[in-house]
């Protein structure tokens, strides 16, 4: 390993980063200029993308049906907007005290995109909106999930991500080889909604992986953890504290397939749920 990405992960983990991977730009070179972080920094070399946890205990109002306004502070806007941010600009500091050029990249929808004219022929127009998806796939941190999020060995879903793209070369990390998702597609059978139906599969950097079909006009109407995309009212709402996906962390802590485990499970009794119709029950999977 290069001193460089040593010092990086030394540095990331001292300052609370959970999670640090890195992609070289031929992982990107099939993605499409107007979600290509390249497109924003063409001489850049590596994406590096950053990830803190969204705490187990953040989620723990929603899932008994008590409190859902700390979620949105500690595992949402708080998360993304103070801590996350401040650990990726430090990351860029960290870079250009050391001679390289690195440009923070907050993770804005899709729907920021083409909202101008290209300043130059061949140049996408602006907003460039890198895929933090296919990113967390690329630098080797996760895969994405039936649930349609991505899952990381340490924490499943429970993580939120920023992007630095530097022109310091930096060896990039292995794909990740194993599966996180149990496929056992509970996330599916849970949603009251009917909001997860067929699947497909996608590849990114030669990994495979299989996900459901989400209708998410349906995840708009959830009132079972969901929120509305607080950046775009035409964005995709965010899921990581629904029902869904609540009931992916309890299977995939159940499975084992997480490094960040706890001393009593995180389900422990039947989760509520209610359906389109306002309708309230309790739901059991098995």
């Amino acid at each position: 390993m290069c001193e460089l990405k040593k010092g990086l992960k030394e540095y990331a983990k001292s300052i609370g980063i959970d999670l640090i991977g890195f992609a070289s730009k031929a992982r990107f070179k099939n993605v499409t200029p107007d979600e290509n972080p390249f497109s924003i920094f063409p001489e850049g070399n590596t994406v590096i993308l950053i990830g803190k946890r969204i705490t187990r205990g953040a989620l723990r109002g929603i899932e008994e049906g008590t409190n859902f306004g700390d979620y949105s502070l500690f595992g949402l806007s708080w998360l993304d907007d103070n801590f996350n941010s401040s650990m990726c600009y430090e990351i860029t500091r960290y870079l250009e005290d050391r001679g390289y050029e690195a440009v923070p990249i907050f993770p804005n929808p899709p729907e920021a995109k083409n909202m101008g004219v290209s300043v130059r022929e061949g140049n996408p127009a602006p907003n460039v909106t890198p895929d933090f998806q296919y990113a967390a796939v690329a630098c080797g941190l996760g895969e994405i999930g039936y649930c349609g999020e991505i899952l990381t060995p340490e924490f499943g879903p429970r993580q939120r991500w920023q992007m630095i793209i530097t022109d310091a070369e930096i060896e990039e990390d292995p794909i990740l080889e194993e599966n996180v998702c149990t496929y056992c597609e509970k996330c599916a059978k849970v949603c009251p909604l009917g909001a997860i139906t067929e699947s497909s599969e996608i590849e990114i950097c030669g990994k495979k992986m299989k996900v459901g079909k989400i209708d998410y006009n349906l995840c708009k109407k959830c009132k079972n953890g969901a929120f509305p995309n607080r950046l775009s009212r035409k964005g995709k709402p965010d899921r990581l504290a629904a029902l869904c996906i609540r009931t992916c962390v309890h299977e995939l802590e159940t499975q084992k397939k997480v490094k960040n485990t706890f001393e009593n499970p995180f389900r422990k009794r039947d989760a509520w749920a209610i359906d389109i119709y306002d309708k309230g029950k309790y739901v059991k999977v098995e």
